[in-house]
């Protein structure tokens, strides 16, 4: 089977050098200087103490590639809607896409079924481009746990947890989706295939919706975002807001999830949260997908989210203040 990683920074770089030592033909679409690394010396990925290195065609340009059996979109979520005809020239016609990205997928309301049924998100697709172009019956969801960090142009850091949740979205255990799970567990992932991954999904957006703005708003590490009462009752109140819209939606997540979410990320000692980094970096900031769409979903619902809209609209004019979000 053929795969391209559409984005192989640090999720998708991890998800290359592994699928190609495992002898899978991978090929992979970066840009800048990360990518002239990858051409000149291949990708270091840096694991448990060792170092693996492999080689792989690597372009900017999807067409020198064409058609894959798999695209891993490793992109972030407003990336890969600006980038969605750029999928094209990878496109067979029984090609999957599997969104290996945060927040909340583009083609969510995908064989959703009910009142909802195929509507598509302005604020993870505003302009239905990725429905359109892609089309939703290529998608396969997949929530990304891995901890990875680009550390330098051509090298990858993996720092813990190496399970990839995939599912369809019409809760099926399609052929397609088995034979991902069983190519990812044979390089080395955990892969494990869930009947609905839209609850899972949810799981990691209610820590998502606020550990990340919260974080890049004070500057605070994960830990301290999780243990300063203030902070951590400011997310507890998020994550209630969240889980209000999910039920919603139908779908229903035991409550003590969220003092477990909220304890495992604080267990993680001195971690700086993705959008603190991106802010640090003065790198465009993927919030769109992780707090404006659970923003939006709440007003689809009538479900009222006065935290949520809060904080959004502070971290959305910091963007702003920083030229790193436009929205």
């Amino acid at each position: 089977m053929k795969f391209c990683i559409f984005g192989a920074g640090a999720i998708g770089g991890y998800l290359t050098v592994e699928l190609a030592l495992a002898g899978h033909e991978v090929c992979a679409i970066a840009r800048g200087a990360h990518l002239a690394a990858m051409k000149e010396n291949g990708l270091r990925l840096l694991i448990d103490g060792q170092e693996r290195r492999a080689r792989f065609p690597v372009s900017d340009n999807p067409a020198d590639f064409g058609r894959q059996d798999f695209v891993l979109c490793a992109l972030k979520a407003h990336q890969a809607a600006e980038s969605a005809e750029d999928f094209l020239p990878l496109l067979g016609p029984k090609t999957a896409v599997v969104t290996a990205m945060n927040g909340v997928p583009w083609w969510y309301f995908y064989k959703y079924g009910g009142a909802y049924e195929g509507h598509v998100l302005k604020s993870v697709d505003p302009d239905g481009r990725q429905w359109k172009l892609i089309g939703p019956e290529r998608a396969i969801g997949c929530v990304v746990d891995p901890a990875c960090e680009v550390i330098e142009p051509g090298v990858i850091e993996h720092r813990e947890f190496k399970r990839f949740t995939i599912g369809e979205p019409d809760r099926t255990r399609s052929d397609r989706v088995q034979k991902l799970s069983a190519v990812l567990t044979e390089a080395g992932f955990e892969a494990p295939i869930r009947d609905d991954v839209r609850w899972n999904v949810w799981l990691k957006l209610w820590g998502n919706v606020c550990f990340n703005p919260v974080s890049a708003l004070t500057h605070a590490t994960l830990d301290r975002v999780t243990s300063e009462p203030s902070l951590r009752e400011l997310c507890k109140t998020m994550m209630y807001e969240a889980k209000a819209v999910s039920e919603a939606l139908g779908l229903e997540i035991p409550e003590e999830m969220i003092e477990r979410r909220l304890n495992a990320a604080g267990s993680v000692k001195g971690h700086k949260i993705s959008m603190l980094q991106d802010l640090e970096r003065h790198r465009s900031l993927e919030l769109d997908a992780l707090v404006t769409a659970v923003q939006e979903l709440g007003r689809l619902t009538n479900v009222a989210t006065p935290a949520i809209d809060i904080v959004l609209a502070m971290i959305q004019e910091r963007g702003r203040q920083a030229g790193i979000y436009d929205g």
